[in-house]
């Protein structure tokens, strides 16, 4: 017999510290080998944690919204009624320390620390409903996977999650299950993952909102993206633009679009089928040298409704098809905006592309993330008046690409190489790349 503490666990490699969005278990309540007890926020997605004991959540520790270090206790698992009591003290002693991060509970009903492992599936986050109520039971054929915002949706709105059909990953029940066999009206964010129209784009980031001059916290993917931003800055980095003429690309386009076929999939490809030939900008650099990358592996930034920025990578870009590698892209971006990716899905990138053409932008640069030894801004197709072959004067689509690298493994003349290459393959045989 043991008292079992739950840690705040590294949900990714660059992860320092973790955000509690909210306790799945309150303390009294009854917890097993591999349940999810709380759901935490890294710098990269919401994920479940599970316990790695069968006992009594007897303490909390930090309350939902609390940030602590990784490795911190979060709660206490007790295997014997006697434990219970001990863990109960040593949780009002932890509590009775002040944080600098948040607050300590105000009663012992609050929720103390918890024996947390690292968590394989990734939840939805929600708030924990205010009053305990029992996981469902098993479906006859098997455990129900629900995520947690589904579980707490099914308990206030009474729905039987076993009558429910899942549209998550494989199978996962998910809020807008839940809400739509009880018959509500979808939340935003269930609209999201549906592709259907809302007042706000998707890919628009809504920050927080704050009365003049009140200063608004930085959510834990936004500290993410400072960190990263501001560690770039130590890179040496330098800019090489390029115009490339995109009516082949734009005729081709509206051949495969109704196939699926995004424009962000094809640029991906097109810049896999380049870098497979220009290997130096495919590499990055690490205090031992050069690291080229085993396999060309293209991150796209994708922004995130609360502000935070999150890069899925599409593996294999060269070597893939374009229609998988759209069906793929389009499953990232579903999971990236609901938080259900897990760390395979944006970890490993060796070329980074940021298209933010769809919104209309002419030009903009891009900052060179970590790990990284190039990233590639896409701007808008527009037409323009353009000169051609015996001075004859055109209207002709452009697009502007501007390439941010590191100069310590790329230097000026690879740079201008990848892109001319790039442009030569979307100037005159964009067809290419469906073969």
């Amino acid at each position: 017999m043991a008292i079992h503490e739950i840690f705040m666990p590294a949900l990714s490699s660059t992860m320092s510290e973790g955000k509690i969005v909210s306790w799945l278990k309150q303390p009294g309540d009854e917890v097993k080998k591999g349940e999810a007890v709380l759901v935490v926020e890294s710098d990269k997605a919401d994920m479940d944690v599970e316990c790695f004991h069968s006992g009594t959540l007897a303490a909390v520790l930090l309350p939902a919204g609390a940030t602590a270090p990784v490795g911190e206790t979060l709660a206490l698992v007790a295997e014997t009624a006697a434990e219970v009591e001990e863990a109960k003290a040593r949780g009002n002693t932890a509590a009775s320390r002040p944080s600098a991060e948040s607050a300590p509970p105000s009663t012992p009903e609050a929720p103390s620390r918890v024996e947390a492992p690292m968590p394989p599936a990734a939840g939805v986050p929600t708030k924990a409903p205010a009053t305990p109520a029992p996981d469902p039971a098993p479906a006859p054929g098997g455990r129900i996977v629900a995520s947690p915002r589904a579980k707490a949706l099914a308990r206030r709105l009474g729905v039987a999650l076993e009558s429910v059909q899942g549209s998550g990953p494989h199978g996962r029940i998910v809020a807008n299950d839940v809400e739509r066999a009880a018959g509500q009206p979808l939340s935003t964010s269930s609209l999201v993952r549906e592709g259907r129209p809302q007042t706000t784009t998707p890919a628009t980031p809504v920050l927080a909102k704050a009365a003049p001059g009140q200063a608004v916290a930085f959510t834990t993917a936004q500290q993410a993206v400072n960190r990263n931003m501001t560690a770039s800055l130590g890179a040496p980095c330098f800019q090489v633009g390029y115009t490339i003429a995109t009516d082949p690309l734009e005729a081709f386009y509206k051949q495969v679009k109704p196939r699926g076929v995004t424009m962000t999939a094809l640029l991906v490809k097109a810049v896999a089928v380049t870098l497979a030939s220009h290997h130096q900008l495919n590499s990055a650099y690490t205090p031992e040298g050069m690291r080229f990358g085993a396999g060309i592996h293209v991150a796209v930034a994708v922004a995130m409704e609360d502000g935070g920025l999150i890069t899925p990578v599409l593996r294999d870009g060269d070597r893939t098809d374009l229609y998988s590698l759209s069906r793929t892209w389009a499953d990232l971006v579903k999971r990236a905006r609901s938080k259900q990716l897990q760390p395979e899905d944006y970890s490993g990138g060796t070329f980074t592309l940021s298209n933010l053409g769809m919104f209309g932008v002419d030009r903009f640069s891009a900052v060179l993330p970590p790990d990284t030894g190039a990233i590639l801004a896409v701007a808008a197709s527009r037409p323009v008046v353009a000169v051609t072959g015996g001075n004859a004067m055109t209207i002709q689509r452009q697009m502007q690409v501007n390439l941010t690298a590191d100069h310590r493994v790329i230097y000026g003349a690879h740079a201008a190489a990848f892109l001319k290459d790039l442009a030569k393959l979307l100037e005159t045989r964009p067809e290419s790349l469906a073969l």
